[in-house]
This record gives C-alpha cells, structure tokens and sequence, in this order.
C-alpha cells in the first residue's frame, strides 16, 4: 500500500527530527536522492547542463545543495532565482561553480551579498533550451494559491519534457492538488518522506510525471490517502478453492441494458465476467412483442438478445419495464448492480427502490444515479441501510447527484471539485452513506468515514464510450465474490486501468474484457512467487 499525508502531517512529522539531527543534516538526506534521481536523469552528469529555479526556502535549499552537488561532478549549473535564496544551499552553489541569475528586481534578501546577475526573458529562453534538466524548487509544499511573477513566468518557459520538480511542482497545492492559474509540468518529480495528497489528486496530478519517493526517515501518522499496488490487488482477488463451485464463488444480478442502449449490457457482462463471480444472472427490461400492431407472447428484449448472442454464460432474465417482483425472482445473488444502459425514469426507480429493500450490497451506475438521487432526497433513511451502496458516477453524473440528493449547487459543485476534490467527495460520502467512486484521471474511492484511495493506474484513452459499463460490471463482480465496497472499486478501478495500459491505441471498451484476464493472471503469478524471487 502506498500513502499520501497532508502538509500538517509532515510538518508534524519533520519537528523532532530538525530537532534532533544537526542543522541541515534531515535536507542532505532530500538532497541525496534529489541528487540520484538528476544523475539518473541525465545518464552522464560531467558537461551537462543544468538549469535549477530556486524559491527562499527549503525546497529552493534542496534545488541549489543538488545542483552544488552536480556541478562538482562537472555539470554546468545555472540557477535561477527570482528572490532571497537559501543562503547554505546558495554559497554552496557558488562554491562549486555554480551560477546564480535573478530574472527581474530581486525581492528580498538572502545568499552571499551581492551575489547573482540580472537575466532577461531571452536569456532565460535560451538557457532553457540548451539545458539537459531543469530542477524546479520555486515552491515547495508550503505553497498556496496561484504562482505571482516572476515566477509564473518561469513555471511557463520551464520545458516540461526536461522539469524535475522537487517534492512537489510549484503552483500545484500539496493537500488539495488544485492549480490556480500558471503552474509547472514536470517529467518527474521527486518527493520526500511520503507523497503529498495534491501529487495524486487531479489537476494536479496532471503536473507531476512519475513520483519517486525519497525515505528521510520520518516517523509518520495513519496516512491520509492511500492507493493500491500490484501486491495489494493480488492478495485481494478472489481465488477460487478446490472445493469451490459457480455458486459459493459469488452471483452478481446485473440489471441494466435497453432496447435503445443493448450495448452497455454486453460490455458490463464483459467485465462481470472477468471479476471473479461465478455465475452472473442479467436483468433487462424488454417490450412485449406485437403481431399487427397488438401485444403478443412474451416480452422480448434487443439487450437480452444481445447478451446471449455474445456471452452465453450469462442467464438471462427479460422484465417488463419497473417489474421489480420478476427482478428479484431471477434467483438469489450475493450482490446487484444497476445502470448500464437504462434511461433514468419512473420505472428505474422502482427496481432500484426494490433493490434497496434487501440486504445485499448494491452498486448503482449511469442510468440508475438520478433516480437514486430522488430516493435520497425523498427518504435520507437509505443512508442509514445495514448493506452497503456503492455508486460510481463521472463528474457530470456526481455534480447531477450532488445536486438532487444534497441540495447542492451544481456550477459550485464544479468549482468545489476543482479546488479540492477529495474533501468536496468526503462531504458527499458522509452526507449519503454511500461508498463513491468518482470516475476520471485519478479514480477517487471514498467511504463514508472518510477514509479514501486513489487508482494511479490507466490510460488517457480510457475517456471513451462504454468504458464505464466495464468498470461497473468488473466491481459488481468483485462484490458479488466477497469484496467489500470501497476494495472492490479501488480493485476494479486498478484492474481496468491495467487492461487499459495494455490495450490498442486507440482503445475500444470491448477491448478491455479480454485484457483483464491478462492483467489478473500476471497479478496471480507474483502472489504465488515464492518470498526472495524477484
């Protein structure tokens, strides 16, 4: 399990080390694996060109001690700073034959007196473009708010393809991941001592490449996001026992599909199918079929059809539109899930109120959020059901729910979202009594509690039609074969992102269900690694 912690809790957890060690002594610590990282970066560090943005405090300190530490290994460097510096990190700098440049007035005071030369936007430009790495230490995690000039304009002309940012990127916000307004987009980052909430968190997720984490010994409390990894997602899939049979691994009833959506039917069975339920009984409303314009015979369904055609291992109940007595009679399952495919009405209520009714958990997506909604504006007492309800919206979806089951401005949901998603979901979460899974470019999984988990897996090109409908029928699955809520949407939303990062590009969501048992297998392969093989 990897952790994230707020900028409280690390500055809890850095006070008895600065108290404890010598001066400087817990950033040499920051700055050794700043310093490995760069070397790694660069390949060979003797002639390289370094280029490092140094802000007042201790992360401009890391920037210019790393870039001190390169330029005795005979690298040019070249630092940039648009205020006071650290003074140790900056005569450290000079030292080794560094040079110091100040783009515009220089604010403040700090370094060796008189130290630093003015420099010019075309200057910078063209030290920007010759530089082999840029160190970005302008802010560290102490920053707030939108970057002022001198140093928006730096966070804009750094090359992002070429940008390290140290511990965090300048102009992102460490707890919420919010960035107001220019801010800098590194290739990498490297962080120290745990991951900081905003390197996770979407916008500012967008900003950091990949995050290596540098151990400087702190002694941290319970973590305040966490996310899984490949050895938490293989000790938590479901194995089958020798003994098991298609009844005791789990049954999933998945009600979705359309005569006007048959499509979100078969993808979410697809991704039942591969989520280790063993056995998957489908509801889809139908018509009843007519003969010169009158009803005859039984009602059919284009998504039952559909279903049968592409996975008979599916058993297949067509209903009438809200007949929630022929829904439950399918036959008995360990959990349900509702949405793919249905258009949100009168009748969607009434299955999902049928639903609600039992003690099983239930996952709603797509066409069953809105009314969902309703049911909690109308009676909050769902909140308070003995089994749990998941549900797994986009934002569009989220802001509508919000809305209708909270009483929540939508437009402000959206601005909420954007300055500090997790805390608006946490609200959200503890409001409902539901588990939430938010959709996106970091997955956010949000239990009632508070308590929460981002997915860092997946692919840009997962924003496509029907990729949720997989997702929904995977994490159904997982439900259906013991899983808890909030572990089988942290699990389903890990396993669809690695099928994503496997499959074409571009990828189709149809894609995805014959990648998973890949993905899985690969997963099942190091849990049964004997200890000490790598």
């Amino acid at each position: 399990m990897r952790n994230a912690h707020t900028v409280e809790q690390v500055r809890g957890a850095e006070a008895p080390l600065l108290a404890s060690l010598p001066p400087g002594a817990l950033m040499q610590r920051a700055v050794h694996g700043l310093v490995a990282h760069a070397a790694r970066r660069l390949g060979r560090v003797y002639g390289a060109r370094v280029v490092v943005l140094a802000g007042g405090g201790d992360n401009g300190g890391d920037a210019l001690w790393a870039g001190a530490r390169l330029a005795a290994r005979g690298a040019r460097i070249d630092a940039v700073a648009p205020g006071r510096t650290h003074p140790e990190g900056t005569a450290a700098l000079l030292a080794a034959g560094g040079r110091l440049h100040h783009p515009g007035p220089v604010v403040g005071a700090g370094g060796p007196a008189g130290a630093g030369q003015p420099i010019d936007d075309e200057r910078l430009r063209i030290l920007f473009a010759a530089a082999d790495l840029v160190l970005d230490g302008l802010l560290g995690i102490g920053g707030r708010g939108g970057l002022r000039e001198p140093y928006a304009r730096l966070a804009v002309l750094a090359p992002p393809e070429r940008t390290v940012a140290v511990d965090v990127p300048s102009g992102v916000d460490a707890d919420t991941g919010a960035v107001a307004g220019p801010a800098v987009r590194a290739s990498s980052t490297v962080t120290f001592g745990t991951r900081k909430r905003g390197l996770w968190l979407m916008p500012g997720a967008a900003h950091t490449g990949p995050v290596e984490l540098v151990d400087i010994g702190l002694d941290l409390p319970e973590p305040d996001l966490c996310a899984l990894d490949d050895a938490d997602v293989a000790a938590a899939l479901p194995v089958p026992s020798p003994t098991a049979s298609k009844y005791s691994r789990g049954v999933l009833g998945l009600v979705a599909g359309s005569d006007a959506y048959p499509g979100a039917a078969v993808l979410a069975v697809g991704g039942a199918l591969r989520g280790g339920a063993g056995y998957l009984r489908v509801v889809t409303a139908g018509h009843a079929e007519k003969v010169a314009g009158e009803a005859v015979g039984a009602v059919v369904s284009r998504a039952g059809d559909f279903v049968r055609m592409a996975h008979p291992e599916a058993v297949v109940t067509v209903i009438e539109a809200g007949d929630a007595d022929t829904m439950l009679a399918a036959g008995r399952v360990q959990a349900w899930a509702i949405g793919p495919g249905l258009a949100p009405g009168p009748a969607v209520r009434t299955l999902l109120t049928a639903l609600l009714a039992t003690d099983l958990p239930v996952l709603v997506d797509a066409g069953g959020l809105d009314p969902l909604a309703e049911i909690i504006a109308a009676r909050p007492a769902v909140a308070e059901r003995a089994a749990p309800v998941l549900i797994t919206p986009h934002e569009g979806e989220f802001q509508r729910f919000v809305s209708v089951a909270l009483g929540r401005d939508a437009q402000a949901t959206v601005a909420e979202l954007a300055d500090d998603r997790l805390a608006v979901l946490r609200r959200a979460a503890a409001a409902t009594g539901a588990v939430i899974l938010l959709k996106g470019a970091r997955t956010l999984v949000v239990r009632p509690d508070g308590s929460a988990l981002v997915n860092t897996t997946g692919s840009a090109w997962l924003g496509t039609a029907g990729t949720g409908d997989v997702l929904t029928g995977l994490i159904g699955s997982l439900l259906a074969a013991g899983l808890a809520p909030a572990t089988a949407g942290a699990v389903g939303a890990y396993l669809h992102g690695r099928a994503a990062e496997r499959a074409p590009a571009p990828l189709a969501a149809n894609d995805l269900p014959a990648l998973l048992p890949q993905v899985i297998g690969d997963l099942l392969d190091r849990r049964r690694m004997p200890r000490g093989v790598a």
